[in-house]
């Protein structure tokens, strides 16, 4: 149940339906919408907005100015509306959501994620448990991203992106989805990059639609990447080009 009125600081409101733990702290100007649920040994900083049906989990911390659960406002025919139930934001325990971020009604985070100031994680998408999306960064609409992945400041991953575990994405990245840059025919499907387990991406890298990127393979940054990059291989260059092959003692498994 929401604490007394009187309890609550200067300015914070929790709505009659919003279910909050004991020991949940409010600072002011917080605001708790009807539905949500807010897990014990919460924080929701000043100003911050948990929309109707989110589920923030225990000892999550919700910086101030972070908005949690809001609903897209789309353009007419955006495949970003194919799916009209958006579903409820769940935060799994331990995440952490800084300034200014916006996280959308269903999307998934998982435990110990942190979502940088000002970043967006969109509707549908899914951030795998102790990942980092940086400052900066947009995670679009039904976009998986795996466990400690690493999302450096101002990466874009356009909509129905995959990125799995241990990957890492340097500063400026640009992944994306749409080859005709929005003339195709009504229904075409959308194609965000790969990029498997425990590759590297540097910084200011460019993916085109539908690439993959292997299993620990390396992209200078720079890159301008045309094709697929299989396992293992490191490409620098634009076009990108392969130069040799990731070597042993760089494999992930020595740097854990």
């Amino acid at each position: 149940m929401p604490p007394p009125r009187a309890e609550l600081p200067p300015g914070a409101y929790v709505a009659p339906g919003a279910a909050l733990a004991a020991d949940v702290e409010l600072a002011p100007g917080a605001v708790i919408h009807d539905g949500a649920r807010i897990g014990a040994g919460a924080r929701i900083g000043a100003g911050a907005v948990v929309h109707p049906g989110c589920a923030v989990g225990e000892r999550c911390v919700i910086e101030d100015g972070a908005v949690l659960g809001k609903r897209p406002r789309l353009r007419a025919g955006s495949r970003a509306a194919a799916v009209s139930d958006f579903g409820a934001l769940v935060l799994a325990a331990d995440a952490t959501v800084c300034c200014g971020a916006v996280v959308y009604a269903g999307a998934r985070i998982g435990s110990g994620a942190i979502i940088g100031d000002h970043a967006q994680v969109r509707e549908r998408a899914t951030v795998g448990r102790d990942t980092v999306v940086g400052c900066g960064s947009s995670v679009d609409f039904d976009t998986e991203v795996g466990a400690r992945v690493l999302i450096q400041a101002r990466v874009y991953l356009p909509g129905r992106s995959v990125v799995e575990d241990d990957a890492f994405l340097g500063p400026g990245v640009v992944a994306t989805n749409d080859n005709t840059m929005g003339r195709h025919p009504r229904g075409e499907a959308l194609h965000g990059p790969v990029l498997r387990r425990a590759c590297r991406i540097g910084a200011a890298v460019v993916l085109l639609p539908g690439i993959e990127i292997g299993e620990e393979a390396f992209v200078a940054a720079g890159a301008f990447v045309t094709r697929d990059v299989g396992p293992r291989q490191v490409v620098i260059g634009a076009p990108a080009r392969v130069v040799r092959e990731v070597a042993d003692p760089d494999l992930i498994e020595r740097w854990r």
